[in-house]
């Protein structure tokens, strides 16, 4: 009886140590007794008691010099097996479609290779007129909402190449013309933490907003983008549609074991049954 009691409610000592973990997870560095205590909301004696299990088990260690508490090895260890077995992209997919569902727009799941950003899902909107994103088209660096949001947060060595050429090439928007301008344009969007183009964009009738999704090495790793037909699409400061995507990117970030934000480094169009132009997001 006692046994199916536990697989129907759990065992509470159990839930009372994850307390105690979670409390130094989020403390985010070695944590006293007292301190741990207190995040967790319980006394120092109770606290210790558990600690010992914890100490024991491997989750957790004590420096004996500074008596400070910190994550063990084994805990260190789940989690890096936990990142290991992540799908980053079936996680992606399904923001995408939430965000679709949420914004009525189209909604486009972006990564990086060798040739830079490109569009590996989109998710097509219940509305009359909408943009088709075809899965494979490769994105500019410059005149894409997705592409400006690598440009921004990749490493400059992995991007200058394929910025002179977009700028050799003439194919840039007004006011673009040397690479420092593209500098300063995505210094911009890392100070705003999403780009969002509504005029200037590679596709005519189309604007698009993106902002990356960062992994547990706090790198980018994709970007999501919301895209639309050109003067029906809100991308103001406060629109709903551009508060829905940052929450979706930060969200994703999260369940990739990112610990920052794009906002901490401050950080085609066609008709149902009709004619549709095919852009990129």
């Amino acid at each position: 009886m006692s046994d199916e009691l536990d697989g129907k409610h759990g065992v509470q000592s159990l839930e009372v140590g994850m307390s105690i973990l979670r409390a130094m997870v989020a403390g985010k560095r070695s944590m006293m007794l007292k301190d741990i205590a207190q995040a967790a909301d319980m006394p120092p004696s109770k606290a210790h008691r558990y600690l010992v299990s914890l100490i024991r088990s491997g989750l957790v260690e004590q420096d004996r010099l500074t008596s400070r508490y910190d994550l063990g090895s084994f805990a260190l260890n789940l989690g890096l097996v936990a990142l290991d077995r992540v799908d980053r992209i079936r996680l992606g997919l399904a923001a995408i479609s939430e965000l679709r569902d949420l914004t009525n727009e189209t909604a486009a799941l972006a990564v990086w290779n060798e040739r830079g950003p490109v569009v590996v899902r989109w998710e097509r909107p219940r509305r009359p007129i909408t943009v088709n994103v075809l899965t494979g088209t490769s994105l500019s660096l410059l005149s894409s909402a997705a592409g400006r949001v690598f440009a921004a947060w990749l490493p400059e060595q992995q991007t200058e190449a394929l910025l002179r050429a977009e700028i050799d090439s003439g194919r840039v928007p007004a006011g673009v013309a040397t690479l420092a301008d593209a500098r300063r344009l995505l210094a911009e969007v890392r100070r705003q933490g999403v780009a969002v183009l509504s005029q200037g964009y590679f596709a005519r009738g189309v604007e698009a907003a993106a902002a990356p999704v960062f992994n547990f090495k706090n790198e980018i790793t994709m970007s999501i983008a919301v895209v639309g037909v050109e003067g029906t699409l809100d991308l103001g400061p406060d629109s709903p549609a551009l508060a829905a995507l940052k929450a979706a990117c930060s969200a994703l970030s999260a369940r990739l074991g990112a610990t920052v934000t794009a906002g901490a480094e401050g950080l085609g169009t066609g008709a149902d049954g009709g004619e549709a132009a095919d852009a990129g997001s």
